[in-house]
């Protein structure tokens, strides 16, 4: 598993929100200088985080950007799985639509759930203030 661009911006734009005042919606404009991300390259991970209900935007004098909820109130999991989908390090455990035909007799499958179940649990385990407040998820502990 790789995080993409989008993951990571994505990330850093959560971040940067929490940083400002929670009761101001922050101008596109400002984010993107902030963070040094492309203009319309934001607009489209905004698009995706407004919709999913993380970010609240208004349109017009004063509007812009601001998070739904407090950053304590954020996993950084749940923000990457919005972005990248599965975060699982192999495909057969992406989904249970689609089991994989040799799930019964892989002798590895065992090994890719423990690794599937770390991912995770580790990603869920760091909040969006983690991010901000120095630690990075640092207090976190497997």
């Amino acid at each position: 598993m790789m995080i993409s661009t989008r993951g990571k911006y994505a990330l850093r734009v959560m971040a940067c929100l929490a940083r400002m005042d929670q009761e101001k919606y922050i101008p596109l404009k400002e984010i993107t200088e902030s963070e040094e991300i492309s203009q319309k390259y934001l607009e489209g991970i905004m698009g995706t985080l407004s919709k999913a209900g993380l970010v609240e935007s208004a349109h017009g004098k004063g509007g812009g950007y601001r998070l739904s909820r407090p950053p304590e109130d954020y996993r950084i999991g749940e923000i990457l799985r919005l972005t990248e989908g599965s975060l699982s390090p192999v495909s057969c455990l992406e989904g249970e639509t689609r089991p994989c035909p040799n799930a019964a007799r892989c002798s590895a499958l065992p090994v890719w759930r423990k690794l599937d179940s770390l991912i995770n649990n580790y990603l869920d385990g760091i909040y969006l203030s983690d991010l901000i407040d120095g630690s990075g998820g640092d207090n976190y502990v497997i």
